[in-house]
């Protein structure tokens, strides 16, 4: 079991637990704890360097002979500063943002969040390319993501108009979200610093359930299947992958190791905190990057 000290938003029950509750939306205040675990996921499965990631988590990273350790570290935190990056056209707050010193924002995520009135969520795609193009004008080199949470709904939810019910009688997504999911489907793979603009390097969509307990987890397992370009644990690996493609020469430049993502040692404070190596999966639904594996 994790041990105290351990910040709660590092766990998705507890970051999607604000989102699903929301009785408004009016403040980002609902979604913010989603930013947070979004880039712990980032340092401890990604393998980045804590210190580059806006929103600022309550971790560190400490290189000692050649090997890198991972420490929670609450005075570090800055959870409500967002990066302002420039594109070509106007500048945007971007939600989650991997910058190096001397270089500038090499990966970032963009966050949605829906609730209700489903039906209208493919007008949501005009913004969605138009940011994209926008920051990928100025940084053809920047990983840029787009992940968009959406609040788990069934037709026995109390006070549910028929337009806020995002999965049917069966469990399934409703034809809305489904017509949704194909668009976004058009919307990711970009790969090569020439590609087209307009889509993003992964695109992913998580439909989050009210309710559930912390051992089942409020991500849908279903939709988006499990394979799916759209489904999290995919948008997370197409991150990885592109960003490693987009700087192979780090690995031989001893002036940009900087940017070569990390593996962090196992027997790290954070790790070993969690239940170690063994037991990530199990307390975070994902593997971390370590040393030696």
């Amino acid at each position: 079991m994790p041990k105290s000290g351990v910040p709660k938003h590092i766990f998705l029950a507890n970051a999607a637990r604000s989102f699903v509750e929301a009785t408004t939306t009016e403040s980002a205040e609902h979604i913010k704890p989603l930013h947070r675990y979004l880039a712990m996921h980032f340092v401890i499965e990604g393998g980045f360097d804590p210190a580059s990631v806006m929103p600022r988590p309550p971790l560190v990273g400490t290189i000692k002979e050649g090997k890198w350790w991972l420490s929670f570290e609450p005075q570090s935190v800055d959870e409500e500063k967002e990066q302002v990056v420039l594109g070509a056209l106007k500048s945007k707050r971007i939600d989650v943002v991997l910058a190096k010193s001397g270089i500038g924002p090499v990966l970032a995520v963009s966050v949605k969040g829906t609730s209700r009135v489903f039906r209208n969520l493919v007008n949501r795609t005009e913004e969605a390319i138009g940011d994209c193009a926008n920051i990928h004008i100025m940084y053809p080199g920047l990983v840029y993501g787009f992940v968009h949470f959406l609040k788990a709904t069934d037709p026995g939810g109390k006070g549910l108009k028929p337009n806020d019910v995002s999965l049917d009688d069966a469990g399934e997504a409703v034809p809305a979200i489904k017509s949704y999911a194909r668009v976004l489907e058009g919307l990711t793979g970009r790969r090569l610093v020439r590609n087209d603009y307009a889509r993003y390097e992964a695109v992913g969509l998580a439909l989050l359930r009210p309710g559930a307990s912390e051992a089942q987890g409020p991500l849908s397992r279903t939709f988006p299947a499990a394979g799916n370009p759209l489904n999290l644990d995919m948008f997370f690996s197409a991150l990885y992958q592109v960003y490693d493609l987009r700087y192979p020469y780090t690995y031989t430049d001893p002036s940009l190791r900087g940017l070569t993502r990390i593996a962090w040692e196992p027997e790290s404070p954070t790790i070993l905190a969690l239940g170690g190596k063994g037991s990530l999966s199990q307390a975070l639904g994902y593997s971390a990057r370590i040393s030696g594996l």
